[in-house]
């Protein structure tokens, strides 16, 4: 497993850190986090939630017991949290995210496939948030069509369990551009694991894992949201 950063005072202020952002994220929020279907439980995990805000991921792993957010690494844009000292320091040293990088580029011209990274982290023993429409959603959609990586993650390890999860109300909390965020009631709500079925393909899986997404969706009617 990815270890967390090393002692001494940058450690310490990481732990700091991590404790003042998960009280300010519920001042900010009132982040109720909602277990429909499934537990919190110290087992090998990829939480897929919608996309809408930067500050998603931050949101869904404060809602994790302690525990729980010790083992779980958010996949995090590598060129949003790497763009100041400050972003760096709560992105690797705070959050130990999975840095990726959006644009597919990278200094030497050689950028690692996202899922690639995301599977050695799943190798190493990683827990993981991930975001699968692969792109922040600010538009009027529901929920943007989701990415295949997902699908091959499912397929190469059947032994994480794999979480869907909705995070609402969080677009309006901080809206893109927006610098100071907007005191609203957010929850953040986890589904029943999903699992590949047997001899299931790419396009039924991901369909199924719309829906199970959709459906944590407060009053949520299918009629507004059909599936692409």
């Amino acid at each position: 497993m990815s270890s967390s950063p090393s002692g001494g005072p940058r450690r310490l202020a990481a732990l700091a850190s991590a404790w003042l952002i998960v009280v300010f994220a519920r001042l900010l929020t009132g982040v109720r986090a909602i277990w429909a279907g499934s537990t919190p439980q110290a087992e090998q995990t990829l939480y897929f939630a919608n996309h809408t805000s930067h500050g998603d991921f931050v949101l869904l792993w404060a809602t994790l017991p302690p525990d729980l957010r010790a083992l779980t690494r958010p996949v995090a844009g590598q060129d949003y949290w790497e763009a100041s000292t400050l972003r760096r320091f709560i992105g690797q040293d705070v959050f130990n995210a999975l840095m990726i990088r959006r644009d597919g580029r990278a200094a030497n011209g050689a950028a690692p496939n996202p899922v690639e990274q995301m599977t050695e982290a799943l190798r190493s023993g990683d827990s993981l948030i991930m975001f699968p429409e692969g792109t922040r959603n600010t538009g009027d959609e529901t929920l943007l069509p989701l990415k295949s990586g997902l699908f091959h993650l499912a397929r190469s390890f059947p032994q994480v369990r794999l979480v869907p999860v909705w995070i609402e109300n969080l677009k309006r909390v901080l809206p893109k551009g927006t610098l100071v965020p907007i005191p609203l009631a957010c929850s953040v709500r986890f589904g029943a694991p999903l699992q590949l079925a047997q001899d299931e393909d790419k396009t039924a899986f991901i369909a199924r894992a719309r829906a199970a997404m959709l459906d944590l969706r407060p009053d949520y009617d299918k009629a507004e949201d059909p599936a692409p």
